[in-house]
């Protein structure tokens, strides 16, 4: 399988202090990677990185088979931006432009992908009015047209820092449906950076974790959300839970709760077999984050 993102041993420092110390990620063509972790961790330092908007001290990264980075030459960098489509945490459009001049700035920016017809149809779709000036959007409506921007040049990659962040519930709902629409092309990827790990858990294929500029897990989501679970343990079980084999020989990830232990389990189904009498429940990607950074 293609690769359309590969990062590989990024490092970072701001004053002598690793910000990114030996980040490596991948996004496959077809797949959509999750990218999860606490503010400060490191995520949109990464993004940055990999858009070529700040120069790592170590480290590769080849977007769409091709090395990028700040050095890239002109025609590279033409080539490679012309097939990613960016949204940002904030809006990056100057405050006193309307929106369809937004519009406009991307169609000179991308003259040979752009569609215009299909920017006009996502403006209708979020109700986002062509004359309003940017410095007057909600902040979700500025995730909605950074994103009418982004899939009106037909990328075949998507870059997403925070993309439904400040959305209500059904708005997120329309974006994760868009989203999976553009996923339908097997060519294409989608790397979504998100502390709203429940959007995750509707549209990911796979899940990564930065910690302290660290990737603490890479995993494929399903081995949280269908696999995994956290058994509710009283102190005695615990020790008959943790001396059992069903952990490789490897320590259980654990946290002691006022009145039980929740252990992260990775196969709740035998853990079931194993432990009938200890109630297990399937994990959330919150869970898994929580138990594998402070378990």
């Amino acid at each position: 399988m293609t690769n359309l993102i590969t990062v590989s041993n990024l490092v970072k420092r701001y004053n002598g202090t690793a910000v990114l110390d030996g980040v490596s990620l991948s996004v496959p063509a077809g797949c959509v990677t999750g990218f999860i972790g606490a503010n400060g961790a490191g995520k949109t330092t990464t993004i940055r990185m990999i858009m070529g908007l700040s120069k790592p001290d170590a480290g590769d990264v080849v977007l769409l088979g091709e090395p990028f980075g700040p050095n890239a030459d002109d025609a590279t960098a033409r080539r490679i931006k012309s097939r990613i489509g960016v949204v940002f945490d904030t809006c990056p459009f100057v405050g006193d432009l309307p929106v369809k001049t937004a519009g406009a700035l991307m169609r000179a920016a991308f003259p040979e992908s752009w569609r215009q017809g299909i920017f006009e149809d996502l403006l209708k779709q979020f109700d986002l009015d062509p004359k309003k000036r940017v410095k007057d959007l909600s902040r979700g409506m500025g995730m909605k047209l950074q994103l009418a921007c982004a899939l009106a040049h037909d990328p075949d990659l998507l870059v997403l820092d925070e993309a439904t962040a400040g959305l209500d519930p059904l708005a997120r709902d329309e974006i994760l449906d868009l989203l999976r629409n553009f996923m339908a092309s097997e060519q294409r990827g989608i790397l979504i950076s998100s502390h709203i790990t429940t959007d995750l858990e509707k549209i990911a294929d796979r899940v990564v974790c930065i910690d302290k500029g660290r990737i603490a897990f890479d995993v494929e989501k399903d081995e949280i959300t269908d696999l995994a679970g956290v058994a509710h343990c009283r102190t005695a079980e615990f020790e008959r839970v943790r001396e059992s084999d069903l952990f490789a020989g490897a320590a259980p990830k654990n946290l002691r709760r006022a009145m039980s232990v929740d252990v992260l389990v990775p196969d709740r189904f035998g853990f079931a077999k194993r432990f009938p009498n200890i109630a297990c429940d399937r994990a959330t990607i919150d869970d898994y984050l929580q138990l594998m950074l402070e378990g």
